[in-house]
């Protein structure tokens, strides 16, 4: 039998928020930034790997995940679900489970040899396909799987990022122009609450970080990183 739970939306988030820094996978260091891949300087860095780790938490997480897309997207709104190589391939085969749906994942590029396949699994044509990461910035990889999916014959009309950064525009317009709605369940906003609440750092820190959430290329370029995001 299928459960879920329903919370708040508000609740989902503060919680998740919590659970992040409560197993050390969230981290604020703006006196030494983060180098992302994008050439920015962050002083935030999330690794949402970790929640695999911890069982009672990675559970919530799901469910969490399942309220949300079934409020969200609709109760038999998909055929399946789709991880991206390589961190979506385990929350998609969860989040599957918990929908009691069938799986399938979707690799970077294709394979170089056998049958070069870059979807694995089975997806009928015209199947209504839900792609799950564990984060997303400003989507690039996320469509990198949606792509994919699209010139194989499946439907992508929704995904979900259990964690989105929530503060590059870019990223709103290109779901957008994408027709993709994108759903997720906590942002560096709801992080950032909760280590204010809870007291994890003094005063400049948090105002630095708040900094970077307002303004993230500006305090990029300030503190030695890019000033504009990659157009890819």
């Amino acid at each position: 039998m299928i459960q879920m739970i329903y919370p708040d939306r508000a609740l989902m988030a503060e919680l998740m928020a919590k659970m992040l820094w409560e197993i050390g996978a969230v981290h604020f260091r703006p006196q030494e930034p983060y180098k992302l891949a994008s050439g920015m300087a962050s002083p935030v860095y999330i690794d949402c790997r970790k929640l695999l780790s911890y069982p009672r938490i990675r559970s919530a997480i799901m469910d969490f995940a399942a309220s949300t897309v079934t409020r969200g997207a609709g109760f038999e709104a998909f055929d399946c679900i789709a991880g991206g190589e390589t961190a979506g391939i385990p929350f998609a085969a969860l989040l599957a489970d918990r929908l009691g749906l069938p799986m399938i994942y979707v690799r970077k590029k294709p394979k170089g040899h056998g049958r070069a396949a870059q979807i694995e699994g089975h997806m009928p044509e015209g199947a209504r396909v839900l792609v799950i990461e564990d984060l997303t910035t400003v989507g690039g990889s996320m469509f990198t799987f949606i792509d994919a999916i699209r010139a194989a014959g499946g439907v992508v009309d929704h995904a979900i990022a259990l964690f989105y950064y929530g503060f590059f525009p870019e990223a709103e317009a290109r779901f957008a122009n994408g027709k993709v709605t994108l759903h997720h369940i906590a942002t560096w906003r709801e992080v950032l609450a909760v280590a204010r609440a809870q007291k994890l750092f003094d005063d400049a820190t948090l105002a630095e970080v708040e900094s970077f959430l307002d303004a993230p290329l500006a305090w990029s370029a300030r503190n030695g990183g890019a000033s504009e995001l990659p157009v890819a």
